[in-house]
């Protein structure tokens, strides 16, 4: 049974790679087998890479300073963040607020065998996630540093303890995000600012780790010194993959502690929390006074609810109102610096810098494509719009309307910040701040036009329609085509005719484009909503 159930939470991980939720059916062999492939490609090729790079880099030359324990002190490291926070949503709807939960408790299987199984499911993954800076850690100094019986022993120990650190790390975090989660009656908004920290963390330290391994390799004597004397528990772990025994005894021990303990725990909480159905605060009635919507100001609230009710809608249509004003504020930073540098740079081509100012935010304005599946999306519920008392014509302005305004406001901001921060004429401010307002009126009308004539309704997950549709592939790479089209043909000809004629055409047209898009939706476009 243990064996079964273990099957059962890897195909559930792994159950894209099976099931083709776009199709509704069952993948084929041989698109099961180039899924796999790729993803082996993916952890063994770009991670482990990327990793046997990094392990290259810091091996030898901490080594060869007498410091090998530190070489494997911070690839241990990277190996725990990895792994932990790999595992730990998986951890979160996997071990404790599984879909199945109910199920499976009312079956004859007892408790500690559904917790077994489910501990060994994110054990497996977290050693997933984590070997892929282990296997290229240990590789390497086996190479470079020499291949012994204990160095052997050892780090195969070490790879053990990290990975039952991890499977602690992992539960523990996990227990908290599912407590915190029950209480929750929204957790969307908690989805997406924890992706957001998320990436705001990964850009950091992208940005920062060249500067931070520079700095590493030249003090790396200094750095071991104060950790062997300030931090000792650290520099006996480091000394594990080095062939210390002693060292190896005492974390296996510790780890072998810290897995019993988890086990013991995670017995005595799953069922408090797996049976937890959320908050059961008890409301009392309070009359109120209910202000009378217009049609459209309702279905507007409920596009808006829709959008706000899904971390994957928000998170993968609606990035840009939060670069958007990130854009805008980086410009007030450093603008009237990279302002000039342009200009210095393409002083032949007058107006070049406005030009990439005004491409960089209309690039900034596609990534909210929130119109494009929002049709899609509606599934088998279609027909409530279809039937409701009011015009076609309002429920498709009403769905680009929450783009308009999740990307105008911020926008809005943007362009301002633009305009105050480029040292030019008043034509170029001017088209620098009306011509990204009208693309994006145009790109909102033609997300809306390219979801109404690629609608995916039969769809199991909503992130079929949100990241798979053809809408969504052409709203996107349209607008990043549109913008690059706009840079690439003022610098290979446009520049003769003068930046200002050359941002008004574009502006123009994008106008004339919008004023098109309204009309066939008004008209055609509702006809053609009546008839989905």
């Amino acid at each position: 049974m243990l064996w079964i159930l273990v099957k059962k939470q890897l195909a559930e991980v792994f159950r894209n790679y099976f099931y083709d939720e776009k199709k509704n059916k069952m993948r084929s062999k041989w698109a099961v087998a180039a899924w796999f492939i790729f993803f082996i490609l993916l952890m063994a090729g770009v991670l482990g890479g990327m990793f046997t790079a990094l392990s290259l880099t810091l091996c030898e030359p901490l080594d060869s300073l007498g410091i090998g324990w530190l070489y494997f002190l911070l690839m241990s490291i990277l190996a725990v963040v990895l792994g932990a926070f790999g595992s730990v949503f998986n951890t979160y709807s996997g071990l404790y607020l599984s879909k199945d939960n109910d199920l499976l408790l009312s079956m004859p299987i007892p408790v500690r065998t559904i917790v077994m199984a489910r501990i060994i499911n994110v054990w497996l993954l977290g050693t997933m996630y984590s070997a892929t800076v282990l296997i290229p850690m240990l590789a390497v100094y086996w190479i470079k540093c020499g291949f012994t019986a204990s160095r052997f022993i050892c780090g195969i120990l070490l790879f053990i303890i990290i990975s039952l650190l991890i499977l602690f790390l992992s539960c523990a975090l996990g227990w908290v995000v599912a407590k915190v989660s029950v209480k929750l009656k929204n957790k969307s908004y908690i989805s997406v600012l924890l992706a957001l920290a998320f990436l705001g963390l990964y850009y950091f330290f992208y940005f920062k780790a060249a500067g931070i391994l520079q700095d590493m390799l030249a003090n790396a004597m200094i750095y071991g010194e104060k950790i062997k004397g300030s931090a000792y528990p650290l520099y006996l772990f480091g000394r594990i993959g080095e062939g210390d025994w002693l060292a190896a005894g005492l974390y296996t021990a510790i780890a072998a502690v810290l897995t019993v303990l988890t086990l013991v725990l995670l017995s005595r909480t799953f069922l408090k929390i797996a049976a937890a159905g959320g908050s059961t605060e008890k409301k009392r009635y309070v009359e109120k006074t209910v202000r009378q919507k217009t049609v459209f100001a309702a279905l507007l609230q409920k596009e808006f609810s829709r959008f706000t009710s899904s971390a994957n809608y928000m998170l993968n249509c609606g990035l840009g109102t939060v670069f958007i004003p990130l854009c805008g504020g980086l410009l007030l930073y450093k603008g009237k610096d990279a302002f000039l540098i342009l200009e210095e740079v393409f002083r032949n081509m007058p107006g070049f810098s406005v030009i990439l100012i005004c491409a960089g935010l209309c690039t900034m304005v596609s990534m909210n494509d929130m119109a494009a599946p929002s049709i899609s999306l509606e599934g088998k519920s279609l027909w409530i719009p279809q039937s409701l008392p009011v015009e076609p014509r309002q429920v498709l302005l009403a769905k680009t309307s929450v783009q308009l305004i999740l990307t105008g406001v911020p926008l809005l901001f943007a362009v301002i910040c633009a305009v105050s921060v480029v040292n030019t004429t008043l034509p170029l401010r001017i088209l620098l701040f009306l011509m990204p307002l009208v693309f994006m009126v145009f790109s909102a009308l033609f997300c809306t036009f390219i979801g109404l004539k690629m609608p995916l309704f039969n769809w199991t997950n909503e992130l079929s329609p949100i990241k798979q549709s053809g809408a969504i592939l052409i709203a996107l790479l349209g607008s990043w085509a549109v913008c690059a089209v706009f840079v690439i043909l003022y610098m290979t000809a446009a520049y003769k005719i003068g930046a200002v004629l050359y941002m008004s055409l574009w502006t123009v047209l994008f106008a004339l484009g919008s004023l098109i898009l309204l009309y066939w939706l008004n008209h055609k476009g509702a006809e053609e909503f009546k008839k989905l």
